[in-house]
């Protein structure tokens, strides 16, 4: 058994409101709601500091917990949340992201899944091969390298792992990107996982690169990752991403 809970937040400095942005009639978060709601989750949740998206929220059915205004990231809602609620530490969440619409509803369980099928582990999440050079190179395409056992090593917005030998004259001469994979942000949890990261500070490498994961890494709990069954949809960050949205919708 596993919950989803999805992160909502009003302030976004390149689209503000964008959870309630509208989309084919419905706002942005909606779609992503009605997402969840055909997984196999037994229990979905919008966590949001902000009245407006919780008004919108339960008026199309949705169950919302309203949390401190002060967190940083979607990661530190959902740890709220899953206290606020009493949630076992080996109970499983999925954080799914109120920017994807698009989300496949087979990744949202495959990443539960995952976690369920590896106890010993705190965090899993999905990848996919990288199959474009301009993806590579990316600093918006983030990354993943992982050990022979599919844990994570290492996440970067750099191009990893760097095929040194293709690339005798810098990164422009760079044309092999074999063995690349791409992050996908959709993240299954252990609630003791979450404890522990919503409690912990930002690290070195979490601040350097500007990713919440890295500190997980630091702190040495195991993020198993595995190949996406389905590629996954584009998210919404910008107006040009909201009318290509729409356009698929």
């Amino acid at each position: 058994m596993f919950r989803v809970v999805i992160p909502a937040r009003y302030a976004s400095a390149r689209l503000p409101g964008k959870p309630l942005l509208k989309l084919a009639g419905k706002p942005l978060l909606q779609w992503v709601f009605e997402r969840a709601q055909r997984c196999a989750a037994a229990e979905i949740i919008i966590a949001t500091d902000d009245q407006r998206i919780a008004d919108a929220a339960q008026g199309f059915g949705a169950r919302v917990v309203m949390t401190s205004p002060s967190h940083q990231s979607g990661t530190d809602r959902i740890a709220e949340v899953a206290e606020r609620e009493g949630w076992s530490p080996d109970q499983i969440v999925v954080n799914l992201q109120g920017d994807e619409p698009l989300m496949p509803v087979a990744l949202i369980d495959q990443v539960a899944g995952l976690l369920a099928q590896h106890p010993h582990d705190a965090i899993a999440t999905l990848a996919s091969t990288i199959t474009a050079l301009d993806a590579f190179l990316d600093p918006n395409v983030v990354k993943v390298v992982t050990d022979a056992q599919g844990r994570a090593l290492y996440f970067s917005r750099a191009p990893v792992p760097w095929p040194r030998d293709s690339a005798p004259a810098g990164l422009a001469s760079q044309r092999d990107f074999s063995g690349a994979r791409r992050h996908i942000g959709l993240y299954a949890y252990r609630v003791d996982a979450l404890r522990r990261l919503s409690a912990a500070p930002p690290s070195a490498l979490e601040m350097l690169e500007k990713l919440e994961q890295l500190r997980a890494l630091e702190m040495g709990l195991s993020i198993r990752v595995a190949e996406a069954q389905v590629g996954p949809g584009p998210d919404v960050n910008t107006p040009e991403d909201l009318a290509r949205v729409e356009r698929l919708l």
